[in-house]
């Protein structure tokens, strides 16, 4: 699994998840394009700009900043071979009948519209180059619905959807479409907020980033449209 002629756009990459995925590109070699919100939030994460990393911060809820991200990787490397969305947001607590429209829409606006900007914005880019690499980031409560989490499983549970159909447009024209399912993440940020839980039975970020470049690989060249379940250890 080298990258070493490759680049790669991560999103969601000051968060916990999205700096493993950006070291595990990193140690392999690839050319990592960088996106988050917030410039200082990306430095405090990954340190300084260099030749072979690039910051493009964007709210990619806005189709146009996604657009912006993707042209200044054509820009600085003249090609994108991997996209990984891992933006995304986490809400629960409300039952379906309480659930406002501000918890619906923040979390399709997070967990899908973001996906489907930078996807906009980058495959037409792997279709001029003949193909691809696509790994979307679901989540394994979106296979079934869960008290006081329908709006969270609803939209991640679309994230799904929206791989397989994309996969099924995309395959024969040289870009494979993946999706990974991981359970609880073991972060500081859930560490605090279940302080009561053994998180040696979550799922790890750097295993989790494993998942995700293998399905950017050339070793996952036979897999179109898998929604792959992470589940640690149980």
């Amino acid at each position: 699994m080298d990258f070493a002629d490759r680049t790669v756009i991560v999103t969601g990459a000051a968060g916990h998840l999205g700096r493993a995925v950006a070291r595990h590109f990193a140690a392999r070699g690839a050319a990592l394009v960088l996106v988050d919100v917030d410039r200082d939030r990306l430095a405090a994460a990954h340190g300084a700009e260099h030749d072979r990393q690039l910051f493009a911060p964007a709210d990619l809820r806005d189709a146009a900043q996604a657009a912006a991200a993707a042209q200044a990787a054509l820009a600085r490397f003249g090609r994108i071979d991997v996209l990984a969305n891992v933006a995304g947001g986490f809400r629960m607590g409300e039952a379906v009948h309480e659930t406002s429209d501000a918890t619906w829409e923040l979390l399709f606006d997070l967990n899908a519209r973001t996906m489907l900007h930078m996807c906009r914005a980058v495959v037409p880019a792997m279709l001029a180059a003949g193909g691809g690499r696509v790994v979307n980031v679901g989540a394994h409560g979106a296979l079934r619905g869960g008290a006081l989490m329908g709006a969270y499983a609803a939209s991640k549970s679309a994230v799904i959807r929206l791989t397989e159909s994309m996969s099924a447009e995309l395959r024969e024209r040289g870009i494979g479409v993946n999706c990974v399912l991981p359970t609880i993440l073991d972060t500081p940020d859930n560490r605090a907020a279940m302080p009561d839980a053994d998180p040696a039975r979550w799922v790890g970020t750097d295993a989790l980033a494993d998942v995700i470049g293998f399905l950017a690989s050339d070793a996952a060249r036979a897999v179109h449209g898998a929604a792959v379940p992470v589940t640690g250890l149980v």
